[in-house]
């Protein structure tokens, strides 16, 4: 089940939301339990263990690191004891056929007649980030920065809640443990809570969901058959679609948050207002980019051991940023790509785009709209034969051989599509600024911004209803 649902928003939603405000406070956290069990048992209810067993198992460890507070051995062989553990299902799920391919194209490379056979697995919905989110608590309670939970249900509540179960934000324990233990509800948080989850359907059903059509039209049509041009407004439509997408159903999550009591936080920072590579990974995904530095860089030492150290640090963090959005050569190659402009920035660059003159502003966001589509680019298409061809598309006039050349400045392709979608796509440039957030701040408590909201609600059930592609691009990273 999906927020972006008819089911979730007329059935799930509703019900859970009538018996959470109904039922005395000190039943909600077994209510927000149950209920994100029922709600993932929608997805997937063979997996349901999966996430019952990390409750218990990291519940027990939590609680066995404190009975060993005086000593750090045991502390330690327990951390480790859960790093294996939860990291070891993520890696067995996401990454097993990953490495067996590879270690087949090796010994097919090597002339050794020797396979493997893949398994038939599918990765388990969220456990890229509930498995993150259960680790952050662990290795707070090893550094003594939070206290165990002393309530089952309690951390079963934390992990499996639903805003955030299947494609975050990645909320760290000590973010919400008081709200755990004591929270409020109120009209005015059920309203603002509701307002911006409507926000966040807006911007993935009518928006991202309308918009990633012209990029299936693209991938329909191949990409050795499109040309220059269209190439581009694909690649474009794709980066709308992705943003949109994930950016609308974080804002459904953090919606969701606040009607149940939670301040969870923001996951987006409009982030194609960036001026650098830098700048634009502080502002997208910034939950994960926020576990990466802190149980990642800083304890590998951050920049605090020279600049060597530090950009070998970079790297390992970029490098597991990229394998973890997906089990493939791209997702890796992705975080390389970021990781080298992210150097290039911090060593020559950066001041330069920063600067605060209308040349430097202009040459910023240039610089960044090719790295936006680029980049992509490279994260959508896994395989590297239909990448290149991808990529000669773009850069025609730097590859040797591209192909045929007799489509690749012929317009017509690209004019047809931009007819069609221009208004969507100057919508989707509007939105993707900071200037529909703040107008709407404005009138969010207004009888205009409940019709503004009541707009986009039934406009986005209508699309809903007549069954306009409503895929989530995260379900599969």
């Amino acid at each position: 089940m999906v927020f972006s649902s008819i089911p979730f928003i007329f059935k799930f939603l509703p019900v859970f939301m009538a018996l959470y405000y109904i039922f005395p406070a000190k039943t909600r956290n077994l209510l927000l339990f149950l209920g994100s069990l029922i709600f993932y048992s929608f997805g997937e209810p063979y997996y349901l263990f999966l996430i019952l067993c990390s409750i218990t198992v990291n519940f027990f460890i939590g609680r066995g690191m404190e009975r060993f507070e005086d000593s750090t051995p045991k502390r330690t062989f327990l951390l480790i004891l859960s790093l294996l553990y939860n990291f070891g299902f993520l890696l067995f799920f996401k990454y097993t056929n990953f490495f067996i391919e590879n270690i087949n194209a090796t010994l097919r490379l090597l002339e050794i007649p020797w396979r493997f056979y893949t398994l038939n697995l599918t990765l388990p919905l969220g456990i890229s980030f509930y498995t993150f989110q259960i680790a952050s608590y662990v290795i707070d309670v090893y550094l003594g920065k939070t206290e165990a939970d002393r309530s089952f249900i309690s951390l079963g509540a934390y992990l499996c809640m639903f805003p955030q179960l299947i494609a975050g934000p990645i909320v760290v324990y000590s973010d919400i443990r008081d709200a755990l233990k004591k929270r409020s509800i109120s009209i005015y948080g059920l309203d603002n809570g509701l307002k911006t989850f409507i926000i966040g359907l807006g911007y993935k059903v009518i928006i991202a969901n309308r918009i990633g059509t012209l990029w299936n039209e693209v991938c329909t049509i191949g990409y050795e058959s499109i040309s220059t041009p269209l190439a581009w407004l694909g690649a474009f439509a794709y980066s709308m679609q992705l943003y949109f997408d994930f950016c609308g159903y974080s804002l459904m999550a953090v919606g969701l948050g606040e009607m149940l009591g939670f301040r969870m936080p923001a996951n987006f920072r409009h982030p194609y207002m960036a001026r650098s590579v830098t700048d634009f990974w502080r502002r997208w995904h910034i939950t994960l980019g926020a576990w990466f530095r802190e149980y990642v860089y800083i304890p590998l030492g951050g920049n605090r051991k020279g600049k060597t150290r530090t950009v070998l640090n970079l790297l390992v963090v970029w490098f597991l940023t990229g394998f973890w959005h997906g089990a493939a050569w791209n997702f890796i190659l992705w975080g390389l790509f970021i990781f080298v402009l992210q150097i290039i920035e911090k060593n020559i660059t950066l001041r330069w785009l920063n600067a605060d003159n209308i040349f430097a502003k202009i040459v910023s966001h240039t610089y960044m709209f090719f790295y936006i589509l680029v980049s992509w680019v490279i994260f959508a298409i896994s395989d590297f034969q239909e990448l290149g061809v991808y990529l000669s598309r773009l850069f025609p006039f730097l590859v040797l051989n591209a192909g045929s050349t007799d489509s690749l400045f012929d317009p017509s392709d690209f004019t047809r599509l931009l007819s069609d979608y221009a208004p969507l796509l100057i919508a989707s440039v509007i939105f993707a600024t900071d200037f529909p957030e703040k107008l709407f701040d404005k009138i969010r408590g207004r009888f205009f911004g409940i019709v503004v909201a009541l707009v986009i609600f039934w406009w986005s059930v209508y699309y809903l209803a007549i069954g306009i592609n409503n895929p989530f691009l995260y379900f599969r990273y």
